[in-house]
């Protein structure tokens, strides 16, 4: 009995050696997950490699991505025990900048995250969308002619009963003949400073006088005219945050910049053309 409960030990034993690796349920990032003569590779060294695959690659399921990204590693380890053992300039300088971007992404992440909360979001949107006089929308109508005598005679002709969109249909020179004129709606200034100055100043259902722009001259009827409803917190959630985020990095920078005892080589007192001299890095 003995002799069989110490085979069925060593059976389980083995057994549970045979496991995958990502069956284990207590893995951290510590966890050994390969080694290479010895280098130790860790489930965190294969997890900063799959944060930065391109956007294509992060959609790929996650036993796929494993094979692909240990074997990188692995491959990377036996190439750079190839190495003299000294590392180049160009390495310490590539890690150097490397861990100069890492760490300024790292307090950039934990500014934004602090930043961009709920309440910040929905006093943005307040402050933009919510506050102050509701802005106007115009849906108008133009008819577009080269000269101020030709205007002239159409206002007359529209005055006297003439159906505009038919009169814009065979006389604009306009885009927008066609269709009868019709411009659609559109804000404050989206059209040309004269044209929106008559419009705004238009009753719905009136007839302008001529109206010189560069594009010639206007007769112009307002078709309808209300105020813009505000979009939804929703819709424009990702703009919010784009824009606290910004806010946010960009005062912290320039608050850090300002208290840093900086000094710099003006361009004036070197040739720039140095810049793209790569040579210098063999020296």
């Amino acid at each position: 009995m003995t002799n069989l409960i110490t085979k069925l030990s060593a059976s389980a034993f083995a057994l549970m050696l045979a496991l995958p690796v990502q069956a284990q349920d207590t893995l951290t990032a510590d966890s050994v997950v390969a080694t290479v003569n010895g280098t130790e590779i860790t489930l965190g060294h294969m997890l900063m490699v799959r944060a930065s695959l391109p956007e294509q690659y992060q959609q790929l399921p996650d036993d796929v991505l494993w094979d692909g990204i240990m074997d990188q590693i692995v491959q990377q380890a036996v190439l750079s025990e190839e190495s003299t053992g000294d590392d180049s300039r160009r390495v310490q300088l590539a890690l150097e900048n490397e861990r100069r971007a890492l760490v300024a992404a790292q307090v950039i992440e934990g500014l934004v995250d602090d930043a961009v909360t709920d309440d910040a979001i929905q006093a943005l949107y307040e402050e933009t969308y919510l506050q102050g006089e509701p802005t106007e929308e115009f849906n108008a109508s133009h008819i577009l002619v080269e000269t101020e005598e030709e205007a002239a005679a159409i206002v007359e002709e529209l005055k006297g009963g003439a159906d505009f969109a038919t009169v814009a249909q065979e006389k604009s020179t306009g885009p927008s003949g066609p269709n009868g004129g019709q411009l659609g709606w559109f804000g404050a200034g989206m059209m040309v400073p004269e044209f929106q100055t008559a419009v705004e100043g238009m009753e719905v259902g009136a007839i302008s006088d001529p109206v010189q722009t560069q594009f010639g001259w206007h007769v112009i009827t307002l078709n309808e005219k209300r105020n813009q409803e505000a979009p939804s917190l929703d819709s424009v959630r990702a703009e919010l945050e784009n824009q606290i985020s910004q806010q946010v990095v960009t005062q912290k920078i320039e608050d850090l910049t300002k208290a840093a005892d900086v000094s710099r080589t003006a361009k004036e007192e070197v040739d720039t053309s140095v810049l793209s001299n790569l040579g210098l890095l063999e020296e």
